[in-house]
């Protein structure tokens, strides 16, 4: 039986920085809420981003945030999920790869969202990109990671991603789990989650598979 890996989408396979902080400001203009600095934005990515509101926005009504969401939306829907770059390596990585196991992706991002860039970019070695949902009943990674091991009828396989809620998802859905240094967490934060193996750069991932697989 081929083995199943699971891909995060953000700081895995695609620095998505540049349109999620662009739709972020683009919310926090629109909704006069506080400026954040850069450091702060780049701490959104990962997240759902009604946690991400909550803790580095304070907005915590309900009401608020979904008016939040839908405001950031009107920027990433249109021009965020384009401003993205695919990190090197990664479609020859995923193309080999595919060879010998069965791909997917599991993402916090809304699934409609990730299957537009994923077809955008090109990408076909996935049997499934699995997200959340638009009125996020199904966000935390942990959730997600479940949703797509049970659309893909197995329990067992390899979570691959770059923060610390792919890592304790992974592992709380019982997945060996690889850390990734070229995204957007650290190795301190890898490290403290878990994660089976870290890796610096897309050219080490096929060997950390075999390792621990």
């Amino acid at each position: 039986m081929k083995n199943t890996i699971l891909f995060d989408l953000d700081g895995t396979l695609v620095d998505s920085s540049e349109g999620i902080i662009n739709s972020l400001n683009y919310m926090i203009d629109r909704l006069g809420l506080k400026k954040l600095d850069q450091a702060t934005l780049r701490l959104f990515i990962g997240p759902p981003l009604k946690d991400s509101l909550s803790t580095y926005l304070e907005v915590t009504d309900p009401l608020e945030i979904d008016q939040a969401i839908a405001t950031y939306r009107e920027h990433f829907a249109v021009a965020g999920l384009k401003e993205l770059t695919m990190y090197p390596n990664i479609a020859e990585t995923l193309t080999s790869l595919a060879k010998e196991n069965r791909l997917a992706v599991a993402t916090s991002k809304p699934e409609k969202y990730a299957k537009q860039i994923i077809k955008n970019l090109g990408l076909n070695q996935f049997e499934g990109v699995f997200g959340a949902d638009m009125d996020g009943k199904l966000s935390s990674k942990t959730a997600v990671i479940e949703y797509a091991l049970d659309q893909l009828d197995t329990t067992e396989g390899i979570m691959v991603g770059d923060r610390e809620f792919d890592i304790l998802g992974g592992r709380e859905n019982h997945l060996k789990t690889i850390g990734v240094l070229y995204g957007f967490g650290d190795r301190t934060e890898l490290t403290a989650a878990g994660a089976d193996e870290i890796i610096e750069s897309v050219t080490e991932l096929p060997f950390a598979i075999k390792k621990i697989k």
